[in-house]
């Protein structure tokens, strides 16, 4: 308990040190926000107007520590300030909306390629020097090399444009109104198919060499010895023994990648033009708005260290060295 109260402890500082750098960072910057809306139509408009644009848009001619404390209250209040990219949507709209659109395409992603590399993984160290293995580790280490934006592009050139066997952009058809209807529901699966088979291939392998190695490194310890010395099965000394300790590397990265799901994958939704956090955030950067890169860091930062949370809980569990350790 006194472990896990530290642990929460030291989240706590990181996300105020997060908080912090993320209010600071924009404002650093080069451009004024204001002046880049306005550039945008092409207007003047008087000193006074263009101050409460300012402060709207999360500037003002305040002291900068000033500015930190009413960003501090405005947080505290569940108030994220206006997006400049898509006024006057508020910022906690533009996320409500793009988040479903990050957490399907990334998140499903994500666990697909963990699962399946890890599982992967565990076979070809199982079986090391077979088939599977000789097959499948250069493989992997050959889709390890290739640059996702290659890779997305030459998928969807063959399969979108040569093909047409996926659609070449978009997240849904626009002549179909967003709604939880199956027309809906399966015209967005359809859309998301191509850009979660590129992350899956682009990310498994990593997933794959990473528990085979582990793996391998496993299976020379003396309890898995041991384990097979008792005459156990293959598959429990496989799973209970060998891949449940050498798994403990991977968990730590897959809570990485799953905190990391909430940027969104930005070049799948640049490549693909497919709505999503990531692209609101590319968005965001070119136009200096404050309020929307505020937002988005935020939620990255705190899925971050939730996820990092849920990963020592599972470490703990899944190791019982670590219980005795913190016990």
């Amino acid at each position: 308990m006194l472990h896990l109260l530290r642990r929460i402890g030291f989240y706590i500082l990181s996300l105020w040190v997060s908080i912090t750098l993320n209010f600071f960072l924009p404002r650093l910057a080069p451009g004024d926000p204001a002046q880049i809306y306005i550039a945008r139509f092409h207007g003047r408009i008087p000193p006074q107007a263009l101050e409460a644009l300012r402060v709207q848009f999360g500037v003002s001619s305040d002291p900068l520590w000033l500015q930190y404390f009413q960003y501090l209250n405005a947080l505290l209040h569940g108030n994220l300030g206006i997006a400049i990219s898509y006024f006057p949507t508020p910022v906690a709209d533009v996320i409500s909306q793009n988040m479903p659109w990050t957490l399907l395409l990334a998140g499903v992603s994500v666990v697909i390629s963990f699962l399946l590399g890890t599982l992967m993984g565990v076979i070809a160290a199982w079986k090391r020097g077979g088939i599977f293995d000789s097959v499948f580790s250069p493989l992997m280490t050959l889709f390890s090399s290739i640059p996702y934006f290659w890779l997305a592009l030459m998928a969807l050139y063959l399969l979108a444009f040569v093909f047409t066997i996926f659609p070449l952009s978009g997240g849904y058809d626009p002549s179909l109104a967003p709604g939880w209807n199956l027309d809906f529901i399966w015209d967005a699966t359809y859309h998301s198919i191509l850009p979660s088979l590129t992350i899956v291939i682009s990310s498994i392998s990593g997933w794959m060499l990473g528990m085979r190695n582990a793996m391998i490194s496993t299976l020379s310890e003396d309890y898995v010895l041991m384990a097979e010395a008792k005459g156990l099965s293959q598959w429990r000394v496989m799973f209970t023994y060998a891949a449940r300790n050498a798994i403990l590397p991977n968990v730590s990265g897959f809570a990485l990648a799953l905190g990391f799901v909430i940027s969104g994958q930005l070049l799948t939704e640049v490549v693909f033009s497919y709505p999503g956090l990531g692209f609101a955030l590319l968005k965001a950067v070119q136009q200096a708005d404050y309020s929307l890169m505020q937002g988005i860091f935020l939620l990255i930062t705190v899925a971050v260290l939730v996820a990092n949370l849920l990963a020592d809980l599972l470490y703990v569990l899944l190791d019982p060295r670590a219980r005795e350790e913190r016990s």
